[in-house]
């Protein structure tokens, strides 16, 4: 059988490996410098076959690792990781023609995810509930985790009655589950309709397992106000809003961003969500937090308001994909935070170059994205500060980042 020699990973984490011809193929769970024998099927090894193994080689200790599309880096020694990862930040920017300091990886603790989107499927005997196999619709049905929070692990036996209960035969079931400090907070969507009787059961399961709140296709069922901190306020978010994948990641990006924004005192906060930045900043600054959905800045503003104390914060609805903010309303701030979703902000990034301003945190959660957005910023006369890595989704490819722009 012909051997491969893997030569690196690419972004999704799989090897890039090539034989004595130089054929390329993919192989997932190897490591570079490894070399591999298997069974190519549409230019990829499936189930390779280690016969040298590389030193950063570890014992992926999960026992649904080998299906589970959840994790796809945890045969990795946790230094390779963290530099695989930071590797990944500077080629992206390097693509760019930008050279950047990494000033330092934040990787949060196994079993310290909050929230995940788990899928769910009714079968003969009951319901699977876990993560999609690699690049399969099938869903693993977990026991265990390596990375989710113990409580949420704890709940997949009630999270399988729930779908059971409410899902028709076939269809697949997404259920957001956040840990919140009263409970776990879940969010499902595909369900069947609800009726008399199934409310009824759903509130049965809902007592059986340890939930604040249950969001069943846009009904909340509320036992416990799923209430969290963000500074000195508490938010209530909408069922299934975004929030920081662990609360160590979190803390680190805000680390950077309060770091990288002291002493502003009119703060501009795009893609705000329900304030993860704004509410914390607002203990010394003015913010005026925009995001494209209402429920979010309704969650935010209710918490500020019932929290004293906290200068002014006011908020806009906009989609600042359509409507970035112009300079000359940028123009009334002296600081902006930025967090936009996977696809990036190059509209906005082209009307924050073009402003007045003389500070800007920038949060990604794509080195691409960020890497075409920080070319725009650099372009117009921006310097950009050191780059924080900030490693939430542990063992998967998925990487953030954090830094800051300024100019005289």
């Amino acid at each position: 059988m012909t051997q491969w020699t893997v030569e690196r990973l690419n972004r999704r984490g799989d090897g890039v490996a090539r034989d004595a011809s130089a054929q390329q193929v993919l192989a997932q769970l190897t490591l570079p410098g490894e070399i591999i024998d298997g069974a190519v099927h549409d230019g990829r090894i499936e189930t390779p076959r280690i016969l040298t193994p590389s030193t950063d080689r570890v014992h992926a200790d999960c026992p649904h690792y080998a299906a589970c599309g959840g994790c796809s880096l945890m045969h990795g020694s946790d230094a390779f990781v963290a530099k695989w990862k930071a590797d990944s930040v500077t080629t992206a920017l390097a693509a760019h023609g930008i050279t950047a300091k990494i000033g330092g990886i934040a990787t949060s603790p196994p079993q310290s995810r909050r929230r995940a989107v788990l899928s769910g499927r009714r079968t003969k005997r009951g319901a699977t509930v876990g993560f999609h196999a690699r690049a399969s619709d099938q869903i693993v049905d977990m026991t265990e985790c390596r990375v989710l929070r113990p409580a949420i692990v704890a709940a997949l036996p009630v999270l399988r009655e729930l779908v059971a209960t409410g899902a028709s035969r076939g269809a697949e079931l997404a259920l957001t589950v956040t840990e919140s400090p009263a409970g776990l907070d879940v969010a499902l969507t595909g369900g069947k309709a609800l009726d008399a009787a199934l409310t009824e059961r759903l509130g049965q399961i809902m007592r059986q397992g340890d939930f604040a709140r249950l969001d069943w296709d846009g009904t909340p069922m509320t036992r416990r106000s799923p209430a969290r901190q963000m500074g000195r306020a508490r938010v209530i978010p909408p069922p299934g809003a975004f929030q920081q994948a662990t609360a160590e990641g979190e803390a680190a990006l805000l680390s950077v961003v309060r770091k990288s924004l002291q002493g502003a005192a009119h703060i501009v906060d795009l893609f705000a969500g329900c304030g993860t930045f704004t509410l914390p900043l607002a203990v010394t600054a003015d913010i005026h937090a925009v995001e494209g959905l209402a429920a979010p800045l309704d969650a935010l503003d209710a918490a500020w308001r019932a929290t004293p104390d906290l200068h002014r914060v006011t908020t806009e609805i906009r989609d600042l994909s359509a409507r970035p903010l112009l300079p000359d309303e940028l123009a009334r701030f002296d600081a902006a935070i930025i967090d936009p979703p996977r696809t990036g902000a190059p509209a906005q990034a082209e009307h924050l170059a073009a402003s007045s301003l003389k500070r800007v945190a920038w949060v990604s959660c794509d080195p691409v994205t960020f890497a075409r957005d920080a070319r725009t910023m650099l372009d117009a006369g921006w310097r950009m500060g050191p780059i924080y890595v900030v490693d939430q989704f542990r063992w998967s490819p998925h990487v953030e980042t954090v830094t800051s722009f300024t100019r005289d």
